[in-house]
């Protein structure tokens, strides 16, 4: 399991573990819980006999000793010396101050699987499965974790506290008996969002909060009406199985720095069918490990070769294991001997830059919004293209693909962090305007025609494209290698970068985001606020006015959704119907999620003209 962040020096937590402990809090204990989590944050960690210590009072030392897997998994493994113990404030508020430990589906995404790993088919995506119904447990389950999720849509940043997510917490862990693990992956998404909101961490986005409810919601509501295929249920974890000989050519390079505090590098490999394949060496640290493992050693069969030294060569693999989406597992019967590797210019590397973007990008962005957020194996398979550097805008670098009168693509960095070498990379290429590149990249799905660049290298036959040294092998990691002024061909009369437009931007559909975001971060109470000054009208009209008509009758149903509250029997107002409010916000979740993916489709079309 892995924490959700790199920051604390204390173990994560198991979220049923956590959820016990806030419920058996009193009701008055149960109203200090967010004051004591906020106090016993900043409390030193010290390392005790037992475990670690934190001291909380002059009578409460709270010992933490996590298993074999440094995770708090068990009751007994969180301890407090008070009279009140275990059903103490001390020790949920602790825990709750302890890193969210992650379901067994998304944990073994962050590390490289040992040589136990249990076996499954290599690089082949489970077959589709027929519609099925399911159980009544599983309907049980789904209805029990869309009442938390709507209870802590309808509260809001402000009132989601310790104990609504302890609630949310213990619905999702009933959904992981249930084998619901789509709807749990998605309650610890939501769970971790909104410590981060309410935190107020840097990485913190009010966008991937608001998408991670809206999954949450979509996917409880879809199984509370008994629809129980696998792409509602998911799956626990990625499987291995032995598949025999295999040959593979390094690609590219990439660092890994994630905000679950684990980081590394992650070299991807083609085989001699164009199958993608990767390679990994990831763990707990920071930017520095990320830059460190750029030459760390391969685990796959002993192979006498570093990260560096694969991603411009090859490997022969015997007895390979892999994962359904291509991860190389380095089991006990692996045997990999290091080959020589192909360049971008032949085989099946040459491949990736044969098809069209437009072509790419539209096989890419067809999901929907019922698509299974962290099965994304399609979306993030690179795609190669030659293009022309056009100039800059912001923080991309506008460029044009060769041969093609096509839209204007905005070339990002693939990880923006500061100390990785994306960033200034990006700005060389930004410099050289007329430049032709070849280019590979995942496409965004959130921006308009926007590619996060991973490496680039030169087009054959052509006079004005990079220059690289001999030892890179016609390619550069974005991530690592350094661009400079000499790997560019002599400056030219530059040409003017282009005046571009952005239809997603441009959209009135900001209006409806706004309203979709402000119910996540003020509650209904804010929404209904939005009815009653009429701001939600002067957006429903101004929707409506430039034809987006669904948009403005979603909107305007949910504002009068969260407007609608009755009286108690002393006459005052309660916020009843969440049942009602939270499908009138899911509705326009869901429309505004697949109106931006349209548009932004439409700015990627139109560049098939070879």
């Amino acid at each position: 399991m892995t924490p959700d962040t790199g920051d604390s020096t204390l173990p994560p937590v198991a979220p049923d573990v956590l959820a016990t402990a806030v419920e058996a809090l009193t009701s008055r204990l149960r109203k200090k819980l967010d004051a004591a989590v906020e106090q016993y944050a900043a409390l030193p960690v010290e390392p005790g006999e037992d475990g670690l210590t934190v001291r909380c009072g002059e009578d409460a030392v709270v010992t933490l000793a996590p298993g074999a897997d440094g995770v708090i998994a068990e009751d007994g493994q969180a301890r407090c010396s008070c009279l009140l113990a275990p059903r103490c404030l001390h020790r949920a508020a602790l825990l709750h101050c302890c890193p969210l430990a992650d379901s067994a589906r998304a944990a073994v995404a962050a590390v490289e699987p040992s040589g136990d790993s249990a076996p499954a088919a290599v690089a082949t995506p489970s077959e589709p499965t027929p519609p099925a119904a399911a159980s009544d447990v599983q309907v049980k389950a789904a209805d029990a974790l869309w009442t938390a999720a709507a209870a802590v849509l309808a509260a809001g940043l402000p009132a989601a506290g310790a104990v609504p997510q302890a609630e949310l917490l213990r619905a999702a862990h009933t959904a992981r008996l249930a084998d619901l693990h789509r709807a749990e992956a998605a309650a610890l998404r939501v769970v971790r969002g909104l410590r981060s909101a309410r935190a107020r961490r840097d990485g913190h986005r009010l966008a991937d909060l608001t998408a991670a409810l809206r999954e949450l919601l979509l996917t409880t509501a879809l199984l509370r009406t008994g629809r129980g295929d696998a792409a509602m249920l998911g799956t626990v974890r990625r499987a291995y199985r032995a598949g025999g000989a295999l040959r593979v050519h390094g690609v590219f390079r990439e660092p890994v720095l994630t905000s679950t505090g684990y980081a590394g590098v992650v070299t991807h490999l083609l085989d001699q069918d164009g199958r993608w394949f990767s390679v990994a060496d990831v763990r707990p640290g920071g930017p520095a490990r990320a830059r460190g493992a750029a030459t760390a050693p391969v685990s796959v069969g002993a192979a006498a070769l570093d990260h560096a030294q694969l991603s411009r060569g090859g490997l022969l693999i015997s007895g390979a294991t892999a994962s359904a989406d291509g991860r190389l597992g380095s089991g006990r019967g692996v045997k990999a001997s290091p080959v020589p590797g192909s360049d971008w210019t032949s085989g099946p590397l040459a491949a990736l830059f044969a098809r069209p973007l437009a072509r790419a990008a539209a096989e890419r962005l067809g999901d929907g919004p019922l698509a299974d957020p962290e099965d994304d194996s399609l979306l993030r398979q690179p795609v190669g293209c030659d293009l022309v550097v056009l100039g800059a805008v912001g923080d991309t670098v506008l460029a044009r693909e060769a041969g093609t009168e096509g839209p204007v693509i905005r070339l990002a960095a693939a990880h923006p962090h500061p100390e990785l070498a994306h960033i200034p990379n990006l700005g060389q290429l930004a410099a050289h305007p007329g430049t032709l590149v070849r280019v590979l990249g995942r496409i965004d799905p959130d921006r308009a025609a926007t590619l996060r660049v991973l490496a680039v290298g030169p087009v054959p036959g052509s006079d004005t494209t990079l220059r690289l040294p001999a030892g890179w092998q016609g390619r550069a990691d974005l991530g690592y290698d350094l661009l400079l002024g000499a790997h560019f061909p002599p400056p030219g009369e530059l040409p003017q970068p282009p005046t571009v437009t952005d239809p997603l931007a441009e959209s009135p559909l900001w209006r409806v985001r706004r309203l979709v975001e402000l119910g996540v971060a003020g509650g209904r109470r804010a929404v209904a606020e939005s009815a009653r000054t009429g701001g939600a009208r002067t957006d429903a009209a101004a929707l409506a006015r430039t034809g987006f008509h669904s948009a403005a009758a979603l909107t305007t149903a949910l504002a009068a959704t969260a407007d609608r509250r009755g009286r108690d029997v002393f006459g005052r107002l309660e916020d009843g119907g969440a049942d009602e409010y939270a499908t009138s916000w899911l509705a326009a979740a869901v429309h505004l999620t697949a109106a931006e993916r349209e548009l932004v489709r439409a700015t990627w079309r139109g560049q098939d003209r070879r």
